[in-house]
């Protein structure tokens, strides 16, 4: 239906994903650095390129890469914790001032007592005692209260590497993305070192930093904003006909039953009081159920009436992400000039046994809007941060393994 080619020099298996200010925060289903370079290499636009959009930013990703060739970008997303991630990711800091800082983080742990802690208020953090320690919610409050005495264009810096600590040092499972709370055998042993822990992402984050501001050939704008493309992109932000080139990697499904983005930033979105950190998974693509279908699609007909057959109600929780995801490019299609180039990294997810195509599903809605396909790529994942099972069935115990491949998805408006 549209040409796909397996190309294994996208695979990228040995690369460094860290490289840059990459390096400064996990997140989920990240793009790697190494896909969003070659696609800003390989698939420009003929004409040029000067300005980039990433409609599902996440952490940044894109924009860091499009920093490091010296292209304008706008990424939006409406989780505030990936924004604060990938505004920390394209800012230039001075790096002599965050040693000067970096200096005194060494000598918290001999300058701590919980008698120093101003802020002991955790009620902002859900059932904040079944997911920490007393000693590790002062511990970071210490933290938190050092880093606002600091000036404001460096606190973003601090926080992005507190943010990561916040979820380590809870009582989570290792490799989760959802909140499953430890053993009580391991929660009885458990016992980080915050202030070491924050010290080595600090550290790390200034050797990324550094990597970073001797690459950039020049400063440029690194936009960031926080609208829903699928309800509006606003004309004061991006002009219709104005984006030459957008890199993206949207989300596969609903983030109830595929990627928890909401339950994996929930940690550092209730920890900064950030809004909606609790109903963050309500609001993304899909988290409205609907009750039928706003779309008309051939590519994946079939396999939604499998699934319809098989169990109406995930049939419906398909359904709406796909109403939220179809909205979504036809808000986004105006944006493009005429011979622009659109590249969606995507993956096909599998629901009641049935992989759905979302590969096709992309290259038809967009060419509903005027775009030609021009070439669909498969890569496979070795890299990619995301659950190595899910229950497809939603039912408990149920798992099989998630997916191996990417589609890169390229079109051009004609």
């Amino acid at each position: 239906m549209f040409n796909r080619v397996i190309d294994s020099s996208w695979d990228f298996k040995t690369a460094d994903t860290k490289e840059f200010t990459h390096c400064y925060h996990a997140y989920p289903a990240m793009m790697i650095p190494q896909v969003a370079r070659r696609l800003l290499d390989d698939f420009v636009p003929p004409d040029g390129c000067k300005l980039v959009f990433d409609p599902y930013m996440g952490s940044g990703t894109t924009l860091v890469e499009a920093a490091l060739k010296g292209i304008t970008s706008i990424g939006t997303d409406i989780n505030p914790l990936a924004r604060m991630i990938a505004q920390a990711k394209v800012s230039d800091f001075e790096v002599p001032t965050i040693e000067d800082y970096f200096s005194d983080i060494q000598l918290m742990p001999f300058e701590y007592s919980p008698q120093k802690v101003v802020d002991t208020d955790f009620s902002r953090i859900s059932n904040y005692s079944f997911w920490y320690s007393k000693d590790v919610l002062l511990k970071l409050s210490y933290i938190s209260q050092y880093i606002e005495q600091l000036d404001s264009d460096l606190r973003l810096f601090f926080k992005v590497a507190l943010s990561e600590v916040v979820r380590e040092v809870s009582f989570t499972r290792n490799g989760e993305f959802k909140r499953y709370r430890m053993a009580e055998d391991k929660v009885k042993t458990f016992n980080p070192d915050v202030f070491g822990l924050f010290a080595s992402k600090v550290s790390r984050n200034i050797n990324g930093l550094k990597q970073y501001l001797s690459a950039i050939p020049k400063k440029v704008d690194s936009a960031i904003c926080d609208f829903n493309t699928v309800f509006d992109i606003p004309n004061d932000i991006i002009n219709d006909c104005s984006v030459d080139m957008i890199v993206t990697s949207p989300p596969y499904g609903d983030s109830h039953t595929t990627v928890a983005y909401g339950q994996f930033s929930r940690w550092a979105n209730e920890w900064f009081g950030f809004d909606n950190a609790s109903t963050l998974d309500s609001l993304l693509m899909g988290g409205k159920k609907s009750a039928s279908s706003k779309f008309e699609t051939l590519s994946i007909n079939q396999e939604l009436a499998e699934i319809k057959n098989l169990d109406p109600k995930r049939y419906l929780e398909v359904v709406s992400f796909l109403n939220d995801y179809s909205d979504s490019i036809k808000n986004i299609a105006p944006k493009i000039r005429k011979g622009g180039r659109v590249c969606y990294v995507v993956g096909n997810r599998t629901v009641k046994g049935i992989q759905i195509p979302l590969d096709y599903f992309t290259a038809e809605m967009f060419e509903k809007q005027g775009f030609g396909h021009l070439i669909t790529i498969v890569r496979e994942i070795p890299n990619k941060r995301m659950p190595s099972k899910n229950s497809p069935t939603n039912k408990t115990g149920a798992i099989s393994s998630t997916m191996t491949n990417e589609y890169i998805v390229i079109l051009e408006k004609k």
